[in-house]
């Protein structure tokens, strides 16, 4: 059997079995491809440990997390393929991934956000931002769950919204009176300015009358971030990162906060606590007493 059966074998597993996306599969491909440059003319079968190292060597130059996910995807071949007994033997069973150096997520102050969501209103497209951030902020909520929310998503009355999620879980979300007090401004008063006549579900709508896309708010998010003097880098996901971090500031249990965010794993979550951790250190280091004191000579009188 070819390389490329091989590949092919494995690949439709991921699409029929695993049901990955569309982009995953792309992704999985495209590292297949680099793979199969790098060992031509061996058979996959042939290879060996030395191989499979030689290949990560090989790919050095790039970021440590991009080095991990090729061997991921190597590793996962073999694995498929030892299991479908199309081989006998996995040259990356003993193999560690490279140690991936967490990066701690950006997030902003809590005066930071209180600048941020203080926007003028003066026209329908300012009412509608200040929904949206308020709820960004109030929830924690990706931004593509943001501009997918329907109108049937949202529940004023109950105080809460319905989200979805990555791979199509649906959670609830609440939100606060905040959030909730300009989401009806805009439901009641300027949604249908937006829409122009036109008919959506969607809750958010751009200026022509259309659901407003990801590229949308984000480009509305730097330049309100800018009016409102905010010097550091920011994305939605910058507000997802302030609702944690702030969450767990002010006392919030950490399985809660996995669970408002929708993290499927709890080690995802931990990472704000390193950034809480991260900036009480900073916050001691403030501190007149902090730092080590400096030898003084002694005197000669």
């Amino acid at each position: 059997m070819s390389n490329q059966e091989y590949y092919e074998k494995y690949l439709d597993s991921l699409r029929f079995e695993r049901k990955l996306s569309k982009n995953t599969i792309a992704s999985y491909q495209d590292n297949l491809n680099r793979f199969e440059e790098f060992i031509t003319p061996k058979n996959i079968k042939e290879l060996k440990r030395e191989d499979i190292e030689n290949y990560l060597k090989f790919n050095d130059n790039m970021a440590e997390k991009s080095r991990a996910h090729y061997l991921t995807v190597v590793k996962n071949l073999y694995q498929f393929l030892v299991g479908e007994d199309l081989i006998d033997y996995n040259p990356c069973e003993t193999i560690k991934s490279p140690k991936i150096s967490k990066k701690l997520p950006n997030y902003l102050t809590e005066d930071e956000i209180e600048r941020l969501l203080d926007i003028p209103l003066n026209t329908p497209f300012d009412y509608r931002n200040k929904a949206m951030l308020e709820l960004l902020y109030a929830t924690g909520i990706r931004v593509s769950e943001l501009v997918n929310l329907k109108l049937s998503n949202i529940h004023l009355q109950e105080d809460f919204i319905r989200v979805m999620g990555k791979g199509s879980k649906e959670r609830i979300s609440p939100i606060s009176s905040i959030a909730e007090k300009y989401i009806r401004i805009y439901i009641e008063e300027y949604r249908n300015k937006l829409l122009k006549k036109k008919d959506s579900e969607y809750l958010f709508i751009n200026n022509f009358g259309s659901p407003i896309s990801r590229q949308g708010f984000f480009k509305n998010l730097k330049q309100i971030a800018k009016i409102q003097g905010i010097e550091k880098e920011i994305s939605p996901h910058t507000l997802r990162h302030s609702y944690a971090t702030h969450l767990l500031s002010h006392g919030a249990d950490l399985r809660i906060i996995q669970e408002l965010l929708g993290h499927s794993d709890i080690s995802t979550t931990e990472i704000y606590t390193h950034l809480l951790n991260e900036k009480l250190k900073s916050d001691y280091e403030k501190h007149p007493r902090a730092k080590q004191e400096t030898t003084k000579k002694p005197s000669n009188n």
